[in-house]
């Protein structure tokens, strides 16, 4: 089954700790179409404290998803790139993000 990358969008995300499990975890960059509350299902890699801290800003492909009627998450595929963003490359792209809106 084929992938419909129509269906994906760049989304700035950044990694928050946890309290509730103690790990860290994703979640949209506020000042974009998607709540911060949102969850992000994405590669394990990203949430690694050995490799990211905690406040690590990422560039990734997304879509918003549900399983099975369950609750709305955003999806990236583990495959795709990914880019590390730097705290001026992610206010650029939210500054971008607000002028491209209707």
């Amino acid at each position: 089954m084929t992938r419909d990358s129509w269906a994906y969008r760049e989304v700035a995300v950044e990694s928050v700790f946890d309290r509730a499990s103690g790990r860290l975890r994703l979640q949209p960059m506020a000042g974009q179409a998607f709540a911060p509350s949102l969850p992000v299902h994405a590669a394990r890699v990203l949430t690694d404290p050995a490799r990211y801290r905690a406040g690590s800003r990422f560039l990734l492909n997304a879509k918003l998803s549900d399983r099975l009627g369950g609750p709305q998450f955003l999806y990236s595929y583990h495959g795709d790139p990914v880019t590390l963003l730097s705290a001026a490359a992610a206010r650029r792209f939210l500054l971008a993000f607000k002028r491209g809106r209707i």
